[in-house]
């Protein structure tokens, strides 16, 4: 079966845009508009809207999307299992992660995982709490990292739990703590990083009966270390997002405690791709090793 034209309107689906689409498929932007033509004349429907903004799916494209994804998935799923017979020498990895995972525990075990399966091909998805479990009951990818207690009607494997602590400006007077209460804490601007519809330092806050006084959210880690390094609040973020800070912060543990657990979350074992099987089983067999 020629899945082409399912594969590049989910490109265009993916990439808002005939032109990116295309040059990500080697096509002319014509010819990509030439295949959706076809596409749309072969199914009597029309598929995608295209505006000066961009293109987005109809309402009829909204609702056939799905089962073209599944197409796809499926065409997947018989290659890597043509694959796997063969030793694995095929495959593709579609995980969604957070920032840390991306930054301190991804590239060694992805180096790790090529010696043994250099034919395997990664598609990285970075996200939060929210988005990653969306996007694994859609189908965008087949696994991602996720704290267990955020997600619902997926199936879960931890991994480990890590601390969380306080992040502080240079000579903040907490500083002078061992650690840091939360109490405390919760008097200072704080910076909260958001994390979807979960977070565990709020969780924390919110068991002492404490909300801290959130002066910003932001989505990205590093930009928080750089507001709270310019004196600009404070926050709690991950040890381990922590370990290549680039600023000269104060790293305080909390007290109480505050910890996140790390799990591997997918919706149906049995149909995940045998190329994402068996990058789960390395990364569950290197947990221990990791920081």
């Amino acid at each position: 079966m020629d899945t082409r034209k399912y594969e590049a309107l989910k490109r265009i689906v993916e990439r808002g845009q005939f032109s990116k689409a295309a040059q990500d498929l080697g096509y002319t932007q014509s010819a990509l508009s030439q295949m959706m033509a076809g596409l749309e004349a072969e199914l009597g429907l029309k598929l995608i809207d295209r505006t000066r903004t961009g293109s987005r799916l109809t309402l009829e494209g909204q609702e056939l999307f799905p089962l073209i994804e599944q197409v796809l998935n499926a065409q997947r799923a018989v290659t890597e299992r043509a694959a796997a017979i063969n030793g694995l020498e095929t495959g593709v990895v579609r995980m969604g992660t957070i920032a840390s995972i991306s930054a301190h525990w991804l590239p060694g075990l992805i180096r790790s995982f090529e010696e043994q399966h250099p034919g395997v091909r990664f598609v990285i998805h970075q996200g939060d709490y929210m988005l990653i479990p969306e996007w694994i009951r859609s189908g965008l990818v087949d696994f991602g990292f996720v704290n267990p207690a955020a997600v619902a009607g997926l199936q879960t494997r931890v991994l480990k739990t890590g601390a969380m602590s306080a992040v502080l400006p240079a000579g903040h007077p907490l500083a002078r703590r061992q650690r840091v209460p939360l109490e405390e804490l919760a008097r200072e601007p704080f910076i909260l990083l958001e994390e979807g519809g979960y977070y565990e330092p709020l969780e924390a806050f919110a068991a002492c009966g404490l909300e801290p006084q959130v002066k910003f959210t932001i989505h990205d880690d590093y930009s928080i270390m750089a507001m709270v390094h310019e004196g600009l609040g404070v926050t709690v973020l991950a040890d381990l997002i922590m370990e290549k800070c680039p600023y000269p912060l104060e790293v305080r543990p909390t007290d109480p405690p505050i910890t996140r657990t790390l799990a591997l979350a997918y919706k149906d074992e049995a149909r995940l791709p045998i190329a994402a099987k068996r990058f789960m089983v390395h990364i569950e067999a290197a947990a221990d090793r990791l920081p």
